[in-house]
């Protein structure tokens, strides 16, 4: 049983890691091939690149979908001042993880960014199974040893409202669909399909391609003050379809996280270890 709940929560955890995360990488380069012809949306794009990375700190709320195996929704503020750092409050609402996750008594999760690790609390239940303490805790360097794991941590140091856009951007068939209006706001909508082979950074290319992804789907909404209001990315890989919707608002709140206590914190490689399981 301790097994089964350290592999469960692990997976579940790590899920909802990504759940406010783009796939993209903070060093793009510009694309030269767009730079000589680059059609006004282009422009527009690149515009609510810079407006949203300034911006430094918004709300968000997410909604994640992957494929038969989970869904999830995340609530909460996330910062990229100096790194990532955030709260977020998730809940597994769908999916034979979730339903698996439930039977063990975690149906939601508190979610804790900062610069050393991300923490995840789990509840009573998971904390009677695995030793009384209610936090996980997951250092960055260390989720390169779980399989997958060394993509999550590059999403957590790099992750900021403003890689959808910077995604967008490797499209080569970006374009403006025109006004609507998105969360009481007005706003431009633009979708575009991005090849794998195109995307300029190398490491991302890479990791999609070992997911067995060929091209990707994202819809943003940027409103007036040029910062991105709403993102659809949508993605088929080997494990299934991964749809994910996020909506920003209140650019510039305010973002305080503290580390969990450590008397009532267990870090994930110590949990591992004590249940006789090999993260890979």
């Amino acid at each position: 049983m301790k097994r089964t709940t350290v592999r469960l929560t692990t997976a579940a955890a790590l899920a909802g890691l990504a759940a406010c995360t783009s796939s993209g990488s903070s060093d793009r380069p510009a694309k030269e091939e767009h730079t000589a012809s680059a059609p006004a949306s282009l422009a527009a794009l690149r515009t609510a690149e810079h407006s949203t990375e300034r911006a430094r700190t918004a709300r968000v709320r997410s909604t994640t979908v992957m494929g038969t195996q989970l869904s999830l929704t995340a609530d909460g503020v996330l910062a990229w001042r100096d790194g990532l750092s955030g709260a977020l409050t998730i809940d597994y609402t769908g999916g034979t993880a979730a339903e698996t996750m439930r039977d063990l008594g975690v149906t939601s999760m508190e979610a804790r960014y900062l610069s050393d690790a991300y923490y995840a609390r789990m509840g009573d239940t998971f904390a009677a199974k695995t030793g009384g303490k209610h936090w996980l805790r997951y250092a960055y360097d260390d989720l390169k040893t779980l399989g997958g794991g060394a993509e999550l941590a590059d999403q957590m140091r790099s992750t900021t409202p403003n890689q959808s856009v910077r995604l967008l951007l490797d499209s080569d068939d970006v374009r403006e669909l025109g006004r609507e209006t998105v969360d009481g706001q007005s706003t431009t909508h633009y979708t575009g399909t991005v090849d794998v082979r195109n995307v300029t950074d190398i490491e991302l290319r890479r990791r999609l391609q070992d997911a067995e992804v060929t091209a990707e789907t994202v819809d943003i909404w940027v409103n007036e003050k040029n910062l991105l209001v709403k993102k659809i990315e949508k993605t088929s890989t080997a494990n299934g379809r991964v749809t994910q919707t996020a909506h920003y608002s209140d650019y510039g709140v305010k973002v305080a996280v503290r580390k969990p206590p450590a008397a009532d914190t267990e870090d994930f490689k110590t949990l591992l270890s004590q249940s006789s399981i090999n993260p890979t």
